[in-house]
């Protein structure tokens, strides 16, 4: 047998893998792109940390303003083009969802983490190690935060006050935390729930409704839900005390059909004897209302004019085209049910309220349901001099909510003003000399990272950062574990005593979602990025 020959690639014809076009970035310089861009994504952030951060001003393609220090926000308005970056906002997104607080930490630390991996490249020690170091040192310091947590009544208002305070003493709404905080804590406690013995605050239930008008102070809590429409017939009631409230999905209207069909009428007596028909049938509609006691209809979808007619001339009054959301929230907060079908409406069904009323807040005209027993949804409505105020507001009180929600579900605090981290990071530095190798390098560079946030705070208040963490580090290796920085004095002091506490979910899930980002992008060592299409 004849031996087969290998066919040889002739000399100078390249070998296209690739598509043309595609940018490809390999190895030690991959790695240090991505540290740079973390780096710089955390500097941008790093300003805004604490009741003294500063303020960013984010301008869109489009021209319109958000002026926010609020780390969530930044990160959603930026539009970032690394894929490094994008990753990043994803941490924030996360943190965000899980916690509702703690956005800016999580960055911050995540760019502080892949700085000092980057020391650690420099002296030749492997990707892989840093990342079995930075592994145990995130699972210890997550341990160090639960033994250092302390336990809290759930439905302590003082607590939660408390932690709202702190969450919003970084807003520009700040000025007004303790009015907020209070509007927070009656809000979430209005509407816990009990799920498989567990506590849960769905943050669904508290709707947030802006107005334009007034100022923050005027801002107030309603035992109820606020619908932004108003009601659609001016013959009918604008205030309806006592309210039985029908709540239907469906259209008050003649059904169109879904083929096409021609109807042939050749007489006028014809065309009147149809329309008598037509009215027959919203009228019909209207009397199925009228019989089950209802005396205010929320609709979903629309309300024919005819209807409207009768509706006002039997003293229902009605709302519609309300959203689906808002039907949920009125089924919660009035204790009635949504019907799909008037057929099956039924007295069972009504909700109550012991006030329906359209009012005008500012511009607008908005209804009010008020005064439901027991409500499992209520409303904060917000007033603000303008949009920016307003929207500010609204993310604030979102923040305060949030961590309510932490305390009121885990029953856990730990101390604020660095006091957890410069714990964390004493306590890392004793473990690191227990694991010993390279991975304790890798153990202490995490501990010195985790200072950022106390070292931070320090600096966005204008204290000497050295002075200031080398008196904190003294005091934790005192023992004094919950002692961190007054930011208004720059004196160390007992964070707890002085009212200064956060959720501990915040900071677990900041540390977590830093240390998986850290060492995602430390795994990378190849970018391949395709061309753009045209």
């Amino acid at each position: 047998m004849a031996e087969s020959k290998a066919k040889e690639v002739p000399a100078g014809i390249p070998v296209l893998v690739l598509k043309e076009g595609t940018r490809r970035t390999r190895g030690r310089e991959a790695m240090l792109q991505n540290i740079t861009v973390a780096k710089t994504l955390s500097e941008v952030l790093r300003t805004t940390l604490g009741p003294k951060g500063m303020q960013k001003m984010l301008v869109d393609s489009f021209g319109d303003v958000v002026i926010t220090n609020d780390g969530a926000t930044v990160m959603k308005e930026i539009e970032v083009e690394h894929p490094t970056a994008k990753m990043l906002v994803e941490v924030a997104k996360t943190q965000d969802q899980e916690a509702g607080d703690g956005t800016t930490t999580s960055v911050i630390l995540a760019g502080e983490l892949l700085g000092n991996a980057q020391e650690l490249l420099e002296l030749n020690i492997h990707p892989t190690i840093i990342v079995k170091g930075y592994k145990l040192a995130a699972a210890k310091a997550l341990e160090i935060v639960r033994d250092s947590a302390i336990e809290v009544k759930w439905d302590d208002r003082d607590v939660l006050k408390k932690v709202a305070m702190i969450a919003l003493g970084s807003k520009t709404s700040g000025i007004h935390k303790e009015y907020l905080s209070d509007l927070a804590a009656e809000a979430a406690l209005r509407v816990v729930q009990e799920r498989d013995g567990r506590r849960i605050v769905d943050l669904d239930d508290v709707k947030i409704e802006k107005k334009e008008g007034g100022t923050l102070t005027d801002t107030k809590l309603i035992n109820g839900v606020v619908i932004d429409k108003e009601i659609v017939h001016p013959g009918m009631k604008k205030r309806v005390p006592n309210a039985k409230i029908a709540l239907i999905e469906s259209a008050l209207e003649i059904k169109k059909l879904e083929f096409d069909s021609k109807l042939s009428i050749t007489s006028p007596e014809k065309m009147r004897a149809f329309m008598e028909q037509e009215r027959e049938l919203l009228k019909e509609m209207v009397e199925k209302i009228k019989n089950v006691g209802a005396n205010f209809v929320f609709c979903q979808k629309g309300i024919d004019d005819v209807a409207q007619h009768y509706l006002a001339k039997y003293g229902i009054s009605a709302v519609r085209r309300v959203r689906k959301s808002d039907m949920e929230k009125l089924a919660k907060a009035t204790g009635g049910k949504i019907v799909a079908n008037l057929r099956d409406l039924s007295s069972e069904d009504l909700g109550v309220a012991e006030l329906v009323e359209e009012r005008r807040v500012g511009e607008d005209k908005i209804v009010f349901v008020e005064g439901c027993k027991n409500p499992k949804a209520v409303t904060i409505l917000i007033r603000g001099g303008s949009k920016q105020v307003t929207d500010e507001a609204e993310r604030s009180i979102h923040d305060a909510l949030s961590v309510i929600k932490d305390v009121i579900e885990d029953a856990t605090i730990v101390p604020g003003g660095g006091a957890i981290e410069a714990e964390i990071s004493m306590k890392l530095r004793d473990y690191a000399e227990s694991v010993g190798g390279k991975e304790q390098k890798a153990i202490e560079r995490f501990a010195d990272a985790v200072e950022v946030i106390p070292r931070t705070l320090i600096e966005n208040s204008g204290f000497d950062t050295v002075t200031k963490m080398a008196e904190l580090v003294k005091k934790h290796h005192e023992g004094m574990k919950n002692a961190g920085i007054n930011i208004f004095t720059g004196e160390v002091e007992d964070m707890v005593e002085l009212g200064v506490i956060e959720p501990a979910r915040v900071k677990l899930q900041a540390i977590k979602s830093a240390a998986e980002a850290a060492e995602t992008i430390l795994r990378i060592d190849d970018i391949i990025a395709s061309s753009k299409i045209e």
